[in-house]
């Protein structure tokens, strides 16, 4: 029996079809099944309103603004095998009046806001400017009533795009309008923008960790009928994008999109006990000119039609809205990309089946003084992935690291940028299935001659997934547990103290006659906290405490 998907019309004729998995777990349910035997909203003349619990963003003390622009309004109703929404970008002319370059922005929110009515599936989308992918998020299920949602994403890493001057952004849904599937979504995308200093031009934030000053996009480009990102089809299959790197570029991170759909939607449910050689673990890796230079281990984001769409009602999964990127440091890689050559930046997922949808930005900092810059490869190890599987349980372990210097006019640095990953998964057969993933990741640049370090950034992930599935009921929890700390001359800019711990846990019950959701959100940092407990029953909220007041031993602006 093949797999449901988050797109149904992979099973139709607008593309290929997608390969059969021999698993024989189903976890989607149609739209018009859930219609059908759900109770209906509280109040079913009025929308409702989906969201996930994420903290809201504060532009720094001192800021002026917003200065919003509202960049596109469309509706998305047949969109496979169309182009995407676009519209004309240009900078804001707040943006001029407050100095015009990328450094008078203190933060920048690109807002997401969309509406629907019907029956529907949720629908993967993308919003790209200048090629770039700033936003990727999954669109939730629209009920009778209709539904309405709201995402805030930080974008101040993209400040060199903002402020580039004239580009187009696009806006791609893929969505299809039946006789069955009658949703539209009706979406806004606006920009709010935020200034240093109440609009005075502020000075140059230090080398290296502020926001890029070149972003190079690895997407597919305009124009096409599709969204931009690239498509895995299987565990061979790499895509690519060659890039030439301006000569004074002295770092580069590559920032990756990730999302699963089709035969991997439920890529953490797939045993060699059903029949299935690749297992449940995933990797994307990054390579540079067919070399592995990183990798990113994902989160597994439900989306909010999966396993039962009542789960997500109205809290929606974690990162299913504003799914998560990753950066991989290719500094130290420098050596090697600084020929003035065009090189090969690839992307493939170990163990893949039909469909990922992949891409990337190269953010760039580049030496204002100079024309050029020097550097060198001082050492490179990455072993062969470590993985173990048995019928019920499979584990997974890598390790990357690499050392490179460069020479620039801020001095002779070494960056070293360190990988380690570990994996779990437990399937017994018995319709319990626990993973959870460890990331740890490590960048530090240091001066070795004059022993000054320059910066450091230590990270590390968690994310525990548990699914639990009976006749009439499931339970899902899962949770993100995150911790970063920053150190060095360098590391003004930002939090040097970072912790998120977000749990969740959803519950249906009596086959969907009743469903319930929990979640707890704390993040602390050394420049504000904000702290968040909400439950749900059915479609209405039940408790909602939220907190902004941080907690003895983590007080904002601690310089921790």
């Amino acid at each position: 029996m093949a797999v449901s998907c988050i797109h149904i019309v992979f099973l139709l004729c607008l593309v290929p079809a997608t390969v059969a998995s021999p698993r024989t777990r189903r976890l989607r349910k149609s739209p018009t099944d859930i219609a059908a035997t759900s109770p209906p909203p509280s109040d079913p003349s009025r929308p409702t309103t989906f969201f996930e619990v994420d903290r809201p963003l504060r532009p720094p003390p001192g800021s002026s603004g917003p200065c919003s622009t509202l960049l596109l309004s469309a509706s998305f109703a047949f969109t496979f095998t169309k182009p995407p929404a676009t519209a004309a970008y240009s900078p804001p002319a707040c943006l001029a009046a407050a100095g015009g370059g990328a450094s008078a922005i203190s933060l920048a929110v690109l807002e997401w806001r969309a509406t629907c009515q019907g029956v529907q599936y949720d629908r993967i989308f993308g919003v790209w400017l200048g090629n770039a992918e700033l936003f990727r998020g999954s669109t939730a299920e629209p009920t009778d009533n209709g539904i309405v949602w709201s995402v805030s994403k930080d974008v101040t890493k993209y400040a060199a795009l903002l402020a580039a001057g004239n580009s187009t952004l696009a806006v791609f849904v893929e969505n299809l309008v039946n006789d069955d599937l009658t949703g539209v979504y009706y979406a806004n995308v606006t920009l709010h923008l935020y200034f240093h200093g109440g609009g005075s031009p502020a000075t140059r934030p230090p080398p290296a960790v502020g926001p890029a000053d070149l972003i190079v996009p690895m997407s597919r480009g305009l124009p096409l009928n599709d969204g931009l990102w690239y498509k895995i089809q299987n565990a061979s299959d790499v895509q690519s994008t060659s890039a030439t790197l301006p000569s004074n570029t002295y770092r580069a991170v590559l920032e990756v999109f990730v999302s699963f759909h089709g035969d991997d939607e439920f890529w953490y449910t797939h045993t060699p006990a059903d029949g299935d050689a690749n297992g449940p673990f995933r990797e994307v890796t990054v390579r540079v000119d067919g070399d592995l230079a990183g990798a990113a281990w994902p989160f597994p984001v439900i989306f909010t039609g999966g396993i039962n769409p009542l789960l997500w009602r109205p809290i929606t999964g974690i990162g299913s809205f504003n799914l998560p990127t990753y950066d991989v440091e290719l500094t130290p890689l420098l050596g090697k990309l600084l020929d003035g050559k065009p090189h090969a930046f690839g992307l493939a997922v170990t163990n893949a089946m039909d469909v990922w949808y992949v891409d990337a930005n190269l953010h760039l900092w580049l030496d204002s003084n100079s024309t050029s810059t020097a550097a060198g490869l001082v050492s490179y190890v990455a072993p062969e992935l470590v993985t173990n599987t048995t019928s019920s349980r499979t584990t997974a372990s890598r390790t990357i690291s690499a050392t490179g210097w460069v020479s620039s006019s801020y001095g002779n640095i070494t960056t070293n940028a360190t990988q380690a990953f570990a994996f779990e998964n437990d399937n017994a057969g018995d319709n319990t299935i626990n993973q959870t993933t460890v990331a740890n990741a490590g960048v530090s640049a240091t001066d070795l001659a004059a022993g000054v370090l320059y910066y450091s950034v230590q990270t590390t992930q968690r994310f525990p997934l548990r699914f639990d599935s009976e006749a009439n009921g499931v339970t899902v929890t899962h949770g993100v547990e995150e911790t970063t700390v920053a150190a060095g001359q360098w590391s003004s800019v930002g939090p040097r103290y970072r912790s998120l711990r977000t749990t969740q846990r959803s519950v249906v019950e009596g086959g969907g006659s009743s469903w319930g959701i929990g979640q707890t959100y704390r993040y602390e940092a050394s420049d504000g906290c904000y702290f968040r407990n909400v439950t749900s029953s059915g479609y209405n909220i039940v408790s909602d405490q939220s907190s902004e007041v941080c907690e003895k031993g983590v007080p904002a602006g601690d310089g921790r």
